[in-house]
């Protein structure tokens, strides 16, 4: 594709991440939990128009590292969005069309409120004082921020893995509030494997003595050794084994294999790599909070759940990827059986790709083109 400047000539171009209060003290969060916040602040980014009708706006939700910047680059970078493939002029989330809203996450580390944000009531960090967070919370502060916009209803809410899940409880909680819920790569319940994955990541988190308690912001240190693992192990689980064959094998590192307890082989440095890389922009509190809110999302387990989405239906989009063992095809289909058994529109597809959970955030041409049908017939209707 040609370049411009170091941008993309089909990108959106240089964008901004705006901020804006969505809950004040007058006005404050009140959470699943019971506990309250007085004041929540939310990043986020917009592309395209929103148009006189205000009908033609898309919400994305992003996953557990992701952030309000989903597409386009910012002034002075050249790395883009990350889910630029997806958003942008004539790609599938077409902001030709679509006024796209992106933001970062409740408990995030991107410039929303979260556990290392200043506690108004103490004027130090939140730290583990932070209230437990719920995916209804996430949706909350989405919602919030559609107020702020002026936007009453979305033709659709797109996300995937922890954005998938948010997709879904905004969907069963207002259903109202969209047209179209597209959820990609997704589960409506964890495995015991799925906990363990996290349980282990936040624990190395934890147990690194730089954590203190997770008063290491007013200490001066940070648990980098346990956020870094934590980042290592998840990573492990969004690739395939065939795409961690096909990239890196059993190469060595360095020309050949030397025997020894560092990094030897390619696949080592690669991980190493994506651990240290990880320390720059995210924070561990968040970390915790947000693997633990995935851990006890369960909708299906209250027997009304469907209720709200019977009486004002919304057109599903569900997609999972065939060698995406985190969250298998068959989160996928539970969350499929759910909704048809429910009487709902609910289109499934499952797509090939070799790249493991991580195809969500790549361009996988049937996955683009899947989407692309979808929106289009959504456009339509609003037309």
């Amino acid at each position: 594709m040609r370049k411009n400047g170091g941008v993309s000539v089909s990108s959106l171009g240089i964008v901004e991440t705006q901020t804006a209060t969505v809950f004040d003290p007058a006005h404050p969060l009140r959470m699943r939990s019971g506990a309250t916040l007085e004041n929540v602040e939310v990043a986020y980014e917009t592309y395209g128009t929103l148009n006189e009708a205000r009908n033609n706006a898309i919400y994305i939700c992003h996953a557990l590292t992701g952030d309000a910047h989903a597409a386009g680059h910012h002034e002075g970078e050249d790395r883009p969005g990350w889910w630029d493939n997806m958003i942008g002029p004539g790609k599938p989330i077409d902001t030709n069309r679509w006024f796209v809203v992106a933001s970062n996450i409740l408990g995030g580390c991107r410039g929303t409120t979260g556990p290392s944000s200043t506690n108004p009531a103490t004027g130090e960090p939140y730290a583990l004082d932070f209230p437990l967070l719920d995916m209804a919370d996430f949706v909350s502060v989405h919602r919030g921020l559609a107020r702020h916009l002026g936007i009453e209803q979305f033709a659709a809410v797109v996300g995937g893995s922890l954005g998938g899940m948010q997709v879904l409880q905004w969907a069963l909680s207002h259903p109202a509030d969209m047209g179209r819920a597209l959820i990609f790569a997704a589960s409506s319940r964890l495995t015991a494997q799925n906990i363990a994955f996290s349980a282990v990541g936040r624990q190395a988190i934890m147990r690194d003595s730089g954590f203190n308690d997770g008063q290491f912001l007013t200490r001066g240190t940070k648990p980098s050794k346990g956020l870094s693992v934590a980042r290592m192990m998840a990573h492990i689980t969004y690739l395939s084994e065939e795409a961690f064959q096909e990239k890196f094998g059993r190469s060595a590192q360095q020309g050949e294999l030397s025997p020894n307890f560092g990094i030897d082989f390619a696949v080592e440095s690669y991980l190493e790599h994506q651990g240290e890389r990880f320390l720059s922009r995210f924070d561990p509190l968040s970390y915790l909070y947000l693997t633990r809110v995935m851990d006890y999302f369960d909708p299906f387990a209250d027997e009304k759940a469907l209720d709200a989405l019977i009486a004002d239906p919304v057109r599903f989009l569900v997609v999972s990827f065939d060698t995406d063992w985190r969250f298998s095809t068959e989160h996928s289909r539970r969350i499929v059986r759910h909704l048809e058994g429910a009487g709902l529109p609910t289109s499934f597809r499952e797509i090939h790709s070799p790249w493991g959970h991580d195809s969500f955030l790549l361009e996988v041409e049937q996955y683009h083109e899947t989407v692309r049908a979808f929106l289009d017939r959504a456009g339509e209707e609003i037309a």
